[in-house]
């Protein structure tokens, strides 16, 4: 198939709506097959909604179910990229909402709609949304950029990292080491400790809950790995 056809077709409402709904379908039977490993276990009762969900790029297939039924508004950003609208129609078959638009790192905040998500992130929080995010500086792994730090800042809404893992999964040799979780597995759910950011924080408060966010969020990470590979002590 040319190239140029295959652009069109990957391009098309049609296909993007097409392979959204099987990702969710996937992602579904992922969740549906898999027992469930929760720590804290009561984090669901301590946690003070609306809240900045933080994850790392790449381990954020199975975020959606990090919603409880239709009282945990939820929405998610996701990146005006053509790969973006495919992963936008499967969190809105998840029953997850979405705010279009992305950080950047290289002076393209505005191109790529960062300011204007930024305004409607504020606002879903305002209107008591929960709003799930990755906190990578774009193309760089592993490394919490500002932006969700200044989020919680403007909104006074404080960041729960949180990791999500499978016991079998596929992990691909990409720039964000992305994890494609596999179904029948032990699935664990991490939550780390909540960070707060103060209104007036100047910019070396800024950088320490940064720092917070990324060290919390690998820490998790870590703990998600231990549970669901069952490599971490005693299980629930």
């Amino acid at each position: 198939m040319p190239m140029s056809l295959l652009r069109s077709l990957t391009a098309s409402p049609a296909f993007q709506e097409v392979v959204g709904a099987a990702g969710a379908w996937y992602l579904r039977l992922v969740w549906n097959t898999s027992r469930l490993i929760l720590e804290p276990a009561d984090i669901y009762d301590t946690v003070q909604m609306p809240v900045i969900l933080a994850f790392w790029h790449g381990q954020h297939l199975m975020a959606p179910f990090v919603r409880r039924g239709p009282h945990h508004r939820a929405k998610a950003l996701i990146s005006r990229h053509r790969d973006g609208e495919i992963n936008a129609r499967a969190v809105q078959h998840l029953g997850v909402g979405v705010i279009r638009g992305s950080g950047a790192h290289n002076g393209e905040f505005y191109r790529k709609g960062g300011a204007v998500a930024f305004t409607e992130m504020l606002e879903a929080l305002k209107e008591g949304y929960n709003i799930a995010i990755t906190a990578d500086v774009p193309k760089v792994p592993r490394v919490a950029g500002l932006g969700i730090v200044k989020l919680a800042q403007h909104s006074g809404r404080p960041i729960q990292p949180v990791a999500i893992t499978t016991s079998h999964r596929i992990e691909l040799n990409n720039w964000d080491r992305s994890a494609v979780n596999l179904p029948f597995s032990r699935i664990s759910m991490v939550g780390g400790s909540s960070i707060s950011v103060a209104p007036d924080a100047d910019d070396k408060a800024l950088e320490a809950a940064r720092g917070q966010v990324e060290s919390e969020l690998n820490r998790v990470t870590v703990r998600a790995a231990e549970l669901a590979d069952k490599t971490g002590g005693a299980q629930p």
